[in-house]
């Protein structure tokens, strides 16, 4: 048996919300330059329909065509959606990053889970989607 708080953030509507009316900006925190990870695939779609990526890697460096911050509050600019391309141990912190540089939603790759990170998160204002992909879910839009 599921809780609503599993519900909430499998929900495929949150994810249709957040693919579709929350904005086109999205900080891609672990997306480097490597083309073997799942990070750079998923940036690579959600480029192909229509977001700018903003890579966040410690290294900073620049990924599709896109320069890089080594952190999120580095972001000169607003973002919308941060997608977490990190462990679920550390997921929780970057998942409070994002409602402090005033993000509207966070993205918790497949794998990604921090029930206490959704409950703040979705606290705070922010929609909030665990262990989904958007690059899985974009397509079916």
């Amino acid at each position: 048996m599921t809780t609503p708080e599993e519900n909430g953030h499998r929900d495929r509507a949150t994810a249709r919300e957040i693919l579709t009316a929350t904005g086109d900006t999205w900080a891609v925190v672990g997306l480097s330059g490597n083309t073997h990870r799942a990070a750079y695939g998923v940036a690579e779609v959600l480029q192909r329909f229509g977001k700018r990526i903003v890579p966040v890697h410690p290294k900073a460096e620049t990924v599709l065509g896109e320069p890089g911050y080594a952190t999120l509050a580095d972001i000169p600019f607003e973002v919308d959606v941060v997608d977490v391309f990190v462990n679920s141990t550390l997921a929780g912190a970057v998942a409070d990053q994002a409602v402090a540089v005033g993000a509207k939603a966070v993205w918790f790759q497949l794998g990604v889970l921090d029930e206490a990170a959704y409950r703040r998160t979705t606290a705070a204002g922010l929609r909030m989607v665990m262990d989904r992909c958007p690059a899985i879910e974009i397509p079916l839009l």
